[in-house]
């Protein structure tokens, strides 16, 4: 799995706008000025954030962007799969499975690929930006806003 540059920015966008999540809505400027990104490729992640409706946009004076939900129901693998598209190195799990049925000779190299899809999934899968950006960002009834064991062990190595 590789993550974008594109994907990278959205990510720290979101951050952004997950801490700032209880104060409204967001100016671009202000989102490129406090994570040093380029304005105007910013401007298009957004819009691509909103048409998959993470985002939403606010006119007028006081406009901006701000997170569609709370930023404890975002979590990175919606955002990576928006920008960035599958997860697999070689397409989506169901193009992996395939190439495992089909091709004897590297089933176990592709299963490998697998695994490593999977396990890259269910972090990405359990992680909220409400969990990456620390107690500043209002939680969801029921979710204890601590790091998933599995990035602590990440952080850890």
């Amino acid at each position: 799995m590789r993550i974008s540059q594109k994907g990278l920015y959205a990510l720290q966008a979101l951050m952004v706008l997950a801490r700032r999540y209880e104060q409204g809505s967001t100016k671009i400027r202000e989102i490129a000025d406090e994570e040093d990104l380029p304005e105007k490729f910013l401007e298009l992640i957004l819009l691509e954030l909103k048409h998959a409706r993470l985002v939403d946009s606010v006119r007028g004076a006081r406009g901006g962007y701000r997170l569609k939900r709370p930023p404890a129901q975002i979590f990175l693998s919606q955002v990576i799969r928006t920008i960035d598209g599958p997860l697999a190195p070689f397409g989506d799990a169901d193009s992996l499975r395939d190439l495992i049925a089909s091709d004897d000779g590297h089933r176990s190299l592709y299963q490998v690929f697998l695994d490593v899809r999977d396990a890259a999934a269910q972090i990405l899968d359990k992680t909220s930006l409400a969990n990456i950006v620390g107690p500043a960002a209002p939680q969801q009834k029921g979710s204890s806003g601590k790091v998933p064991v599995e990035i602590r062990k990440a952080q850890a190595e």
